[in-house]
This record gives structure tokens, sequence and C-alpha cells, in this order.
């Protein structure tokens, strides 16, 4: 019986730790298309927020959500002393908020809230993006350490709907609403 091989361009089964797995783990992930949203904190940790495009519903009941932030970020430090959270969806319109929150205007980095947006806040003190698709206030239920980044798990105690708009969408390391790339 001839060995399996790999294909080109392809990492072996088990080999998760392998240089090839993550760089096609990375690539693939290239081509998924993610929700951008700003998540948010305010409170005895402080006052931050950054750009996250890994957040998805978990439950309708109780409504809850989760976002993966990573651990060496002062913000999952500030998100953990307060208890609580804020997801803003962006809408399509809104690419220099991601920019902003993603420290990529780095002359807006001392002061991201002045540097993008309008802020309003939230049912439990949390920054609230004026114009965002929609808002989630969260209390933070759960944590779960996976690597690079932490999972928290918010049950969602307060939503503000925007507008009915496009959302704005990350892909191919870039930003796009649903139909042409955004040219803000």
């Amino acid at each position: 019986m001839a060995a399996a091989t790999t294909p080109p361009g392809t990492a072996a089964a088990g080999e998760t730790g392998a240089p090839q797995v993550r760089d096609d783990f990375l690539a693939a992930l290239r081509r998924a298309a993610a929700t951008v949203t700003v998540v948010t904190t305010d409170g005895p940790g402080g006052r931050w927020g950054m750009t996250v495009s890994a957040m998805t519903s978990v439950s309708a009941d109780p409504p809850s959500l989760l976002v993966c932030l990573n651990r060496k970020g002062p913000v999952l430090d500030a998100v953990i002393r307060n208890r609580a959270f804020a997801v803003n969806l962006l809408s399509s319109g809104q690419g220099r908020v991601a920019r902003v929150f993603a420290g990529m205007v780095m002359e807006a980095n001392e002061d991201r809230f002045s540097g993008a947006g309008a802020w309003a806040v939230g049912p439990l003190g949390q920054p609230w993006l004026e114009g965002a698709a929609g808002s989630f206030s969260c209390t933070l239920s759960d944590r779960l350490d996976v690597g690079t980044h932490a999972v928290l798990v918010g049950l969602v105690s307060g939503v503000a709907l925007g507008a009915d708009q496009e959302p704005l969408i990350w892909a191919q390391r870039g930003f796009y609403g649903l139909g042409a790339a955004l040219q803000d």
C-alpha cells in the first residue's frame, strides 16, 4: 500500500503546530467574510474599545453573544474589571471607525473615542456608537482562554437598533459593504 501524500500547499492532519497549517489556516480565514464590530467598555477598568470581527450570537434564550479578544491587549483586562461590555455592529459607512479602533489610524490612537464616531451611553454605562447598525449591552458571563485569545460570553441586557442599513464586512484584509468595496 502506498503512503498517503499531502497535496502541495496543504498541511497534513495532526500537524496543528506546523507553520504550514498556521499559514493555510490564516489564508483560508481571509476568505471568510465577517461582520465588523467595535467592542467597548467603561468603568473602574477604564474606557476602552477595539475593532473585533470574531463575534457571534450564542443563544436567544437567554439572549447572549460571544466575542474573542486578544489576551495581550488592554481591552480584555478592562472588560474583566468592568464586568460589562458593548458590541457595536458597524454600518458600511463606518469604515473610519473600524480603522481607528483597529489602530490603523495613528493620529487617533491617543483617544480613539474622539478620533472617530459620536458616542452615547448604553444602559450599562458602556459606549454605544451612534449610527451603528445595532448595539448590544452585555454583562460578562463566562470566559474561556484559547491560544492567544479569550472567548467572552455576554448576557445581553439592552439592544439599540440602528436604521436598516448595510453592514460593514471584513474579508481578504479589507473592509467592504455587501456590494462593492468601500472607498472611504
